[in-house]
């Protein structure tokens, strides 16, 4: 795998700088396209104002819908595939304004936040043009605290590091909806299942079972916030669920709502 450091000035799209050390970049993408793994110099809050993306890291794999945000600190290899139209708004952090505004250990990793309307406006409000100083200041200080009070990892894909954990995680992720056995995977990778078993739980602090039901909400997640018109009842038997209840059941025990709640307060932005 290829990591490229690209600068910030090589990013392409609107830039508009603070001065101080916070510069914010607006880009549009469309449906297909791949960001290879690269990283930056600054940390990143990346936000999809419009459409669905997924952002692949080291640790995991996370499904970014227009209602979650990711941060990315200074330095993180990381890959962007956008699934659905985008409208991107991201906002870089210089190392020396993070140390200066002293935000902590809570943003040296990488992780997701869900987007309340208030951080939404917030970020919106970053990219007007006429932004006095004073209020883009107020408005980067309102972003950021709302970043500690929102971290969400209902759309996060742990991933393993252990080879075979990793291909039969792998396999998994190709065909999320299939009915997977341990039993199979592990003679596919070459191990024992009691070994697989043991090292899905080591390396992903999920039991196999866990970790594939969040796979296939992850991709139910995928459907319900690309496509348009999505029947609950077709895509929970897709996704090789008995019935809706079922569905639904394991769809809340991740998210906190039902399907037919997610489609309802999905963002129409």
């Amino acid at each position: 795998m290829t990591i490229v450091e690209k600068p910030l000035s090589e990013v392409r799209g609107s830039h508009r700088a603070t001065g101080n050390g916070v510069t914010m970049v607006a880009k549009g993408y469309r449906k297909g396209r791949r960001l290879d793994t690269h990283m930056h110099r600054e940390a990143q809050l990346v936000y999809a104002a419009r459409g669905t993306m997924q952002v692949t890291t080291p640790k995991g794999r996370w499904l970014v819908p227009p209602d979650r945000a990711v941060w990315v600190p200074a330095g993180l290899p990381h890959a962007i595939d956008v699934l659905a139209d985008i409208d991107m708004r991201t906002l870089y952090f210089d190392i020396s304004w993070l140390q200066r505004e002293r935000c902590g250990a809570h943003l040296t990793s990488e992780f997701v936040v869900r987007v309340s309307p208030l951080l939404h406006q917030a970020i919106l409000a970053l990219f007007e043009k006429s932004a006095a100083p004073e209020r883009t200041a107020l408005l980067i200080k309102l972003a950021m605290l709302e970043l500690h009070q929102a971290e969400d990892s209902a759309t996060f894909i742990p991933l393993p590091q252990e080879s075979r954990c990793r291909r039969a995680a792998d396999i998994v992720l190709r065909r999320p909806a299939a009915a997977h056995e341990i039993e199979t995977l592990a003679r596919e990778v070459g191990t024992s299942a009691r070994t697989l078993s043991r090292l899905f739980s080591a390396e992903t602090q999920l039991s196999f079972k866990s970790w594939c039901q969040r796979a296939r909400i992850a991709a139910a997640i995928e459907s319900l916030s690309t496509v348009s018109n999505v029947s609950v009842k077709q895509l929970a038997a897709d996704l090789g669920y008995a019935s809706v209840p079922a569905f639904s059941h394991a769809f809340r025990q991740v998210t906190g709502q039902t399907p037919t709640e997610f489609v309802v307060n999905r963002p129409n932005r």
